[in-house]
C-alpha cells in the first residue's frame, strides 16, 4: 500500500510507538513490560512481524503525515541496525513522513557501540534516549544497570558526536540518597548533558523486586518531605543551567523538547506497535484506546495468524477522553489548553474550583489567557489536583 499524504485529523500530530520488549537483563525497580532471552532472539521474523502489525494500522487509520516515531522498550540498541531501518522503512512505505519528524530511538550505555549508532543514524534516526539512571558505579549496582559510569560517559560522547540530538535518564530520590548528595551528582550531569534530561523519582512499583524489598523494610526510599525538597533542587539548578522543566519529569532547552512525548501529553494520536504497545488511534472520529498483547512470543503468533496482537480496543466517550486528557496536560508547564479541552470532551473545569485552586497556590494560568497549568507545587500533588479538577468538570 504506497503511503498518501493526509492531514491528520488531530492537530497535534499523529506518532508511532514501537516497542521492542527485549533486554540484556531485567532491573529490579522496572515494571515495564520487558523481557529477557538467554537463548537469543529471530530478529528477523520479530521485524517482519512489527512490519505486518504496522500495514493493518495502516488498513485501520488510512493515510496520515507521522509526525514522530519513538522506538522503546526494553533495550532497542540491542537491535541490529539493519532491523531498525526496516522498520523505519515500512513506516515511510505506508504513511508520508513529516521533514522535520523526530525518530528517536532509546539505548542503554552497555550496548553502546560507535559503529552501531551509525548505523542507525544512517538508518533515520535523529535522536537518542540513553537510560544512565545514575553517576555513580554503587548506585548502579543497587539498580540493577549492567553498566559502569565510565561506560555511560563513554556512551554519551558517541551520542554527541552521531545524533543531532540526545538525551538522557537518571533516576533520583534512591535509598541513602541526601540533597547534597544530588547536587553534586546532578551538577555533573548538566555539565555532560546536550539539550535534553529526564530526572525521575524512584518509584516502588508493584510486582518488582524492589517493591518486595520495601514491603519487607530492607528498601528505604527519602520521606515525602525529603522527596519534595529533591524535586525544588531539581527544577533550582536545571533551570540555572538554561533546561528548565517543561514536564514533570522532563527538562530541555527550549526547542529541545521532545516532540514524540509532547504529542502523548498534548492529548495526539499515536499508534502503538509490538508487545504490550498502547495506542491512541482516530477512527471515524472516535478515539479509540488498544493495547497489543504483553508476551512477545504470544504477540508474535497473533500477528502472524491475524495481522496484529490487539488484545483491547475501546472506543472512549467524551467523558473517557476529557478525564486523559486532564491528566496528561496538567503534567506540562505550559499546561492545559482549555478550548481544546472543551472540543475533546465537551467540559470545561469549575471556574470556582480554579480560582480556589489558584489561591492555594496549586494552579496558575498561563500568558495564554485559556490555558491553566499547575505550578511547580501543584505538579508535586499532582493526582490530587487533577481530581479535584475532575470532579468539577461542567458541560459547555
Amino acid at each position: 500500500m504506497p503511503a498518501s499524504k493526509a492531514s491528520n485529523p488531530d492537530e497535534v500530530g499523529f506518532g508511532v510507538y514501537i516497542h521492542w520488549p527485549f533486554c540484556a537483563s531485567k532491573c529490579p525497580y522496572c515494571d515495564f513490560n520487558s523481557h529477557v532471552r538467554f537463548g537469543g532472539i529471530d530478529e528477523p521474523r520479530f521485524l517482519a512481524a512489527f512490519q505486518r502489525e504496522l500495514r493493518t494500522t495502516r488498513e485501520r487509520i488510512g493515510p496520515r503525515a507521522v509526525t514522530s516515531i519513538f522506538i522503546g522498550g526494553g533495550t532497542p540498541s540491542l537491535m541490529r541496525p539493519e532491523t531498525v531501518g526496516g522498520l523505519l522503512d515500512e513506516i515511510a512505505r505506508l504513511w508520508s513522513v513529516t521533514p522535520d519528524a523526530e525518530v528517536t530511538l532509546e539505548a542503554n550505555p552497555s550496548s553502546v557501540e560507535a559503529q552501531r549508532f551509525r548505523g542507525y543514524r544512517a538508518a533515520g534516526v535523529n535522536r537518542v534516549s540513553l537510560g544512565v539512571q545514575s553517576l555513580r558505579d554503587a548506585d548502579l549496582k543497587r539498580l540493577g544497570r549492567i553498566h559502569t559510569v565510565a561506560e555511560a560517559k563513554a556512551a554519551l560522547e558517541v551520542a554527541r558526536s552521531t545524533f543531532e540530538r540526545f538525551s538522557f535518564d537518571l533516576i533520583y530520590a534512591r535509598p541513602g540518597q541526601t540533597i547534597e548528595d544530588w547536587r553534586e551528582e546532578l551538577e555533573e550531569a548538566l555539565g555532560l548533558a546536550g539539550g535534553h534530561l529526564s530526572l525521575y523519582q524512584l518509584t516502588i512499583e508493584e510486582g518488582t523486586p524492589f517493591a518486595s524489598l520495601y514491603k519487607l523494610g530492607k528498601l528505604q526510599v527519602p520521606d515525602g518531605e525529603l522527596a519534595a525538597a529533591l524535586y525544588e533542587l531539581t527544577g533550582e539548578l536545571t533551570t540555572k543551567h538554561g533546561l528548565p522543566a517543561y514536564e514533570v519529569s522532563n527538562y530541555a532547552a527550549p526547542g529541545e523538547e521532545s516532540r514524540h512525548n509532547l504529542l502523548y501529553w498534548r492529548y495526539g494520536e499515536y499508534a502503538g506497535i509490538g508487545p504490550g504497545a498502547h495506542g491512541r488511534l482516530i477512527i471515524s472520529q472516535d478515539r479509540v484506546a488498544t493495547m497489543t498483547k504483553k508476551a512477545p512470543e504470544r504477540w508474535l503468533e497473533a500477528v502472524e495468524t491475524s495481522g496484529h496482537g490487539i488484545v483491547s480496543t475501546e472506543t472512549l466517550d467524551r467523558q473517557e477522553q476529557a478525564d486523559e486528557a486532564l491528566l496528561m496536560g496538567l503534567r506540562l508547564v505550559e499546561g492545559l489548553d482549555l478550548p481544546r479541552f472543551e472540543r475533546i470532551g465537551g467540559v470545561r473545569p469549575s471556574a470556582r474550583v480554579i480560582a480556589e485552586l489558584e489561591e492555594q497556590g496549586l494552579l496558575e494560568w498561563r500568558k495564554d489567557p485559556d490555558r491553566i497549568a499547575a505550578t511547580t507545587f501543584g505538579r508535586m500533588v499532582l493526582n490530587e489536583l487533577v481530581l479535584r479538577l475532575s470532579e468539577s468538570l461542567e458541560q459547555v
